[in-house]
């Protein structure tokens, strides 16, 4: 079953250390995907903008996340994943809503994202700790089709909360930040604390990087306790400071 999970898996079979660097993805339909969005995002676009050059960058994370040894990586430790995960939702994701929401197409169609603050927070948070359950995990990772599932509502859902962060109020974009900051370090600590490893796909490919199953959960969680929020509390000082500059210009 393990070796059947390996071996039907988006990214490969787990691969082993000194074969990694030979594993990059050159999935023609995701090349395809990619370079479709791009043309559609630059159609009657300025190539020099701000917001075109952090589409530009983001579309290059995606395919360091993607297309780079990184995929081969995710099946061999859960650890990988995670910063797959987090690239995916705390960095690529904010770039992506900036960009769009700076994109004459898009613009007035997102603005009510700020409205929906409170849901896209909830709605993100559940479809975070459900692909991290070890059941919903394993199904990915055993289909093609559910990894990509996975992957779409993971930053689908990460967009939509962004872009309500960055068009929200500031007091309600940080509460929302630290919340979110909140759930990701109770996801993290649970994983460091289970005392047990509990993904299934990883229980016998971490060995040949020098980690046991457990350490390799372990590892993720502090992923997912300390540098994970460090974007989202970035972002909630920024517009902290900005919300108080602000203030004193109004101020008489």
């Amino acid at each position: 079953m393990q070796t059947l999970l390996f071996n039907s898996s988006y990214c490969g079979p787990s691969p082993l250390p000194e074969d990694l660097w030979g594993r990059w993805n050159f999935d023609p339909v995701l090349l395809a995907v990619i370079l479709a969005a791009a043309a559609l995002f630059w159609v009657g676009q300025p190539l020099r903008s701000r917001h075109s050059t952090g589409f530009a960058a983001s579309m290059a994370l995606l395919a360091v996340i993607f297309i780079s040894p990184l995929c081969a990586l995710t099946v061999a430790l859960f650890s990988a994943r995670v910063v797959h995960h987090v690239l995916l939702v705390a960095v690529a994701a904010p770039v992506l809503a900036w960009a769009l929401l700076h994109h004459a197409r898009w613009r007035g169609r997102l603005s009510a994202l700020a409205g929906l603050l409170t849901p896209l927070l909830v709605l993100h948070t559940v479809i975070f700790w459900l692909w991290h359950a070890p059941d919903a995990y394993l199904l990915a990772l055993s289909s093609t089709p559910v990894y990509w599932l996975m992957q779409l509502t993971l930053l689908g859902s990460a967009m939509l909360f962004w872009g309500a962060v960055l068009l929200a109020s500031p007091g309600r974009a940080i509460v929302a930040l630290v919340a979110v900051t909140i759930q990701m370090g109770l996801l993290g600590a649970l994983l460091v604390f289970s005392g047990q490893p509990l993904y299934a796909p990883h229980f016998a490919s971490t060995e040949a990087f020098g980690l046991t199953a457990l350490s390799d959960q372990q590892l993720a969680g502090l992923i997912m306790w300390v540098p994970a929020s460090l974007p989202y509390l970035l972002v909630a000082v920024w517009r902290l400071a900005n919300w108080l500059r602000h203030s004193e210009a109004t101020q008489p």
